[in-house]
């Protein structure tokens, strides 16, 4: 009985922290969403403050102004393709997710997002957006620089 009980702990602890790492990807989503949304309704106060370190830096200001500006639309945003930055993982990443979107029905919008995927399934994981690309065309690849 007790070699049973153990194994249910151990599989129980096992689910929870697993559990865990693949909610990370659904947080990313979410971020991603919240910041193409603050685009769409032309709030650069909101899409700096979505970006982390945004806020001290003049360059990424002046990009979320220029962005809010260009991208505005009055309509629901919709995500029609979101590829991740990173895959399943146990620890810290940092990687580009590119993400297809649009306003109503209007045409797609593709931007790249640098994230960093940060901590790890034992003390939590958080999703921090580092920056976002200028609208991309739709058949090209996120750039490695923006």
């Amino acid at each position: 009985m007790i070699l049973i009980a153990a194994g249910v702990v151990v599989f129980l602890v096992v689910s929870a922290l697993l559990a865990r790492a693949f909610s990370v990807g659904g947080a990313e989503q979410s971020a991603i969403t919240s910041l193409l949304q603050a685009e769409a309704r032309g709030d650069s106060a909101a899409i700096v403050a979505r970006i982390r370190d945004c806020s001290p830096s003049a360059a990424c200001r002046a990009r979320a102004q220029t962005d809010a500006a260009a991208l505005r639309s009055a309509g629901p945003v919709s995500v029609i393709k979101l590829d991740p930055s990173a895959g399943f993982s146990l620890g810290s990443t940092l990687g580009t997710a590119r993400v297809a979107w649009r306003v109503g029905n209007g045409l797609p919008i593709v931007q790249c997002v640098r994230v960093r995927r940060a901590g790890n399934v034992l003390s939590g994981q958080r999703v921090e957006l580092l920056e976002i690309s200028r609208r991309i065309p739709s058949d090209k690849a996120c750039p490695a620089r923006y």
